[in-house]
């Protein structure tokens, strides 16, 4: 078997707005810090996505010394700090769960608000906000960020390229939205790891991912289509649900490295 390297790192520091390719990554008790940091909320404080608005595909981040930067196609850009002060607190809702949050401001509410046409606002994790993954599939103390489930999301590149090959157009591997691409291994290699170290962090494989909508909307126009999910849903189908990736948990703090060696331990 060849040699496995990390070949793609990404990060989202918003949840359901665009991501961003690094080099290297901290990670921290949640996952690569900053990841899911932000949630875009409702009136009513429940977490908003693409699934039912994909106009957020179009929002993109990017970092800057002080925090995060917003942009979107008819928008001036708009800079938010990583954690401003005096942000109002408030329980925001993930799925079945009530995070307590804190309000990242005016300006980015109203950003957002006029953006994608609806009352809502942007909210931050704090550092004394713990919210566990699943006990279902995790250790008592593994935390997760504003993350749908789990810190981490494993693709093989082999595994989208043997998709590719089966569809008219090919995709790219941000449709899938995950942290870690590894490279050098068979299509559908993660379905069979159970532990795995890259650097000095060791990841336990969680579950496989089952896949939303979410792949099929292009984040170069929020437009939605029927693949990947048509195509997977021949070949990648256990009951009712297509899967793509695994989930990961881990243990510790490190840093990740794009080209870093990934090895299977279990």
């Amino acid at each position: 078997m060849s040699q496995l390297t990390l070949s793609g790192l990404f990060f989202y520091p918003v949840k359901s707005l665009r991501g961003i390719s690094l080099e290297r990554a901290p990670v921290d008790s949640r996952g690569i810090h900053y990841d899911r940091h932000w949630i875009v909320v409702d009136g009513a404080g429940k977490f908003l996505t693409q699934r039912q608005h994909p106009r957020m595909a179009l929002v993109r981040t990017a970092l800057t010394p002080g925090g995060l930067r917003l942009s979107a196609p008819g928008m001036p850009d708009l800079d938010v700090a990583f954690e401003p002060e005096g942000g109002a607190e408030a329980a925001v809702q993930v799925w079945g769960d009530q995070c307590l949050a804190r309000s990242a401001g005016e300006a980015p509410a109203s950003w957002l608000s006029h953006y994608l046409g609806m009352d809502c606002r942007l909210f931050f994790m704090p550092e004394q906000t713990e919210r566990p993954v699943d006990p279902t599939y995790a250790a008592p103390e593994d935390r997760v960020g504003f993350a749908d489930g789990f810190p981490f999301l494993l693709i093989s590149q082999a595994s989208l390229d043997d998709l590719n090959r089966r569809l008219d157009e090919a995709l790219p591997m941000i449709r899938f939205r995950p942290n870690l691409v590894v490279s050098g291994c068979e299509p559908y290699a993660e379905d069979g790891w159970r532990r795995i170290r890259i650097g000095k962090v060791i990841f336990r494989v969680a579950k496989p991912c089952s896949r939303c909508v979410i792949p099929t909307i292009n984040p170069e126009t929020g437009e939605k289509g029927v693949e990947p999910l048509r195509t997977l849903n021949r070949y990648r189908r256990e009951g009712n649900k297509v899967y793509f990736g695994q989930n990961l948990l881990h243990d510790g703090a490190g840093e990740l490295k794009l080209g870093s060696v990934v090895e299977v331990l279990e």
